[in-house]
């Protein structure tokens, strides 16, 4: 009874961040449709029976993955570590229209993990999480990028990133991973 009523409170949280979004709301999947639907049954014992039969279809779609259940923290770090990718849109995070949410995905702030000069005298820039970020313009910078040097990359112009490594003058990357 215990695993039935920690779902239903993760249900809840993921209801009730939905209801307050902008967006109009998804249709939630089958599985979670008819656990919703218990709240209608009138008798005690009929509902509980409901939502005792129907926990255990939601917990065997979640086990299968054919469910997948976030809460808003891990949809932040997701969308963080997507930063700069070319994702198609599968509205997985919502629609973006969210001020908020344009604001804190416009740059991200990390530590550069590895760096290594290309043949072409770009930089290879290795990020925690791992994300992999190449230098595309020819700037050259005062203090070669090193491990463990701070990183701020910002969305730019028509789809481009600029990177600050360390405080010095931003240049132009992309992100390959």
């Amino acid at each position: 009874m215990r695993h039935a009523t920690a779902i239903l409170v993760v249900v809840a949280v993921i209801a009730g961040g939905a209801a307050g979004a902008a967006e109009p709301p998804q249709a939630p999947p089958a599985v979670m449709q008819q656990l919703l639907d218990c709240r209608a049954k009138a008798d005690n014992a009929a509902r509980l029976a409901c939502y005792d039969a129907q926990v255990g279809g939601l917990s065997a779609a979640i086990d299968s993955k054919e469910v997948v259940v976030a809460d808003r923290a891990q949809i932040r770090a997701a969308k963080r570590s997507l930063f700069g990718l070319a994702l198609p849109d599968f509205n997985l995070f919502g629609s973006g229209d969210d001020k908020k949410d344009r604001e804190e995905f416009s740059e991200i702030k990390s530590t550069i993990v590895q760096a290594r000069q290309r043949g072409d005298r770009n930089w290879i820039l290795i990020l925690e999480g791992n994300a992999k970020w190449v230098q595309t313009d020819a700037h050259d910078f005062v203090r070669d990028p090193r491990p463990g040097m701070p990183i701020l990359i910002k969305r730019a112009a028509m789809g481009s990133y600029l990177a600050n490594i360390g405080g010095q003058t931003a240049v132009r990357v992309h992100r390959e991973n």
